[in-house]
């Protein structure tokens, strides 16, 4: 092939490369999510723009300001601040420049970009193979920049990390070594670009991997967030059952204090009301608030707390019985803050130092929620330490994603073998 043709199948090839290059990346920094509906449109744009900045020379000032306004134009197919789109289309920039200037540098030291002329093919050809190496090495960066901002969502191991990333550096190395000892020809050109294929073949690999991971991570989350509200309703149902049956054993009751009314004997009436209320209290911990949630949970948790020898004090002043916060939510939020004490206060061994104390109060403005228990140790670790983590870590998590859903706050303090999780949901009216 002669060496006009060769360079136009270059600038095709690196057009190419850099279009779905900067896919990857703006997805990496931004999130697939952001991508607008007619993102496709500034795609198709970039690629023969990217095409004809390469063909035409251009003045070093005005060819930057043109290559980075191509990159910002193809960041507006995300719905990010335009702050955000500026930032990352430099970023991306710069770090292109910096390869291929370190490229130009160790594999071609006499050649300069100031001083390339126009007229030169063998020099343009030599720039156009720096550029195409300078892209497969941006993978290797690109990738690296995936793998950080996915393990934000999903803990991929680092020796995975370290696998994936072999692939674009061993790349790296054998583009290198053909460029160094292979004659530049129509083969060297398919080779390179082969190269390049299969390093975007892996990135969409490890992509949809980890996207699959994440789905399934999300999806038992879900389960168990399920799985534990429904255990909440269990508890609601079961006080509504405790409820009825107290009312119908009373009813009983009651029939017996009128008989004994009925032939005179007052006094054993008097007597059969004290022993009836007697067995009520010691049976049945009574909360009414008027809200369904906080008295099915608070309740549960004090017969509960009964049943393993845990005090539980309570301080309840809502001013409403209905607050303007989904019922769903409020189970989640409460119900795990009851169920992370009474689980701690199990642990202690001394049975006078397992103590919880629950304070509910709601204002016009808000809903605030503080239990405070003892431990058995000084927590350290917020993370779960019952049995496995793994199923039983997400309580402090979901308690975080409803105050965030509301524009609440959580705070939590451990100190002096106490556990202090407050939690103030503001009412949106």
């Amino acid at each position: 092939m002669n060496s006009p043709g060769l360079l136009i199948l270059l600038n095709i090839g690196i057009a190419i490369v850099m279009t779905v290059q900067a896919h990857f990346y703006f997805n990496s920094v931004f999130g697939k999510e952001k991508g607008k509906p007619g993102k496709k449109y500034w795609i198709a744009a970039f690629l023969p723009l990217t095409f004809l900045y390469l063909t035409f020379d251009l003045p070093d000032l005005l060819s930057s300001l043109i290559a980075l306004g191509i990159l910002f134009l193809f960041a507006q197919g995300y719905e990010v601040s335009q702050k955000l789109r500026a930032m990352f289309a430099i970023l991306y920039a710069v770090l292109l420049t910096l390869i291929n200037f370190l490229l130009i540098y160790l594999l071609h030291p006499s050649l300069q970009i100031e001083t390339a002329r126009p007229d030169d093919l063998l020099e343009r050809i030599q720039l156009a193979t720096v550029l195409l190496i300078g892209c497969t090495i941006m993978f290797a960066v690109i990738q690296a920049i995936r793998l950080v901002v996915k393990r934000r969502r999903f803990p991929l191991e680092s020796r995975y990390s370290l696998l994936f990333l072999c692939v674009p550096l061993i790349s790296v190395y054998q583009v290198n070594a053909i460029t160094l000892y292979s004659v530049k020809n129509i083969h060297y050109f398919v080779t390179v670009f082969g190269f390049i294929v299969l390093n975007i073949l892996v990135v969409y690999m490890l992509d949809t991997v980890i996207a699959r991971f994440q789905l399934t991570l999300q999806n038992e989350r879900l389960q168990s967030q399920m799985d534990y509200q429904d255990a909440n309703y269990e508890k609601t149902v079961h006080s509504f059952k405790e409820i009825k049956r107290i009312i119908h054993d009373t009813n009983k009751q009651l029939l017996v204090v009128a008989e004994y009314i009925e032939r005179g004997r007052g006094e054993e009436a008097r007597e059969h009301i004290l022993t009836t209320l007697s067995e009520i209290d010691s049976a049945y911990r009574r909360v009414n608030t008027g809200n369904l949630v906080v008295d099915a949970l608070v309740t549960n948790a004090l017969n509960v707390g009964r049943a393993n020898g845990i005090r539980i004090d309570t301080e309840l002043g809502i001013r409403e019985p209905e607050v303007p916060i989904e019922r769903y939510d409020l189970c989640v939020v409460l119900g795990n803050m009851l169920d992370n004490a009474v689980e701690a206060s199990k642990k202690i061994k001394i049975a006078e130092d397992r103590h919880i104390r629950v304070h509910i109060r709601s204002s016009e403005a808000a809903l605030f929620i503080r239990v405070r228990n003892r431990t058995e140790r000084e927590v350290t670790d917020l993370r779960s330490l019952k049995a496995d983590p793994d199923n039983h870590g997400f309580g402090l998590t979901n308690i975080e994603r409803i105050c965030d859903k509301y524009g609440g706050h959580m705070a939590i303090e451990t100190e002096n073998l106490t556990f202090d999780n407050m939690v103030m949901l503001p009412f949106s009216r």
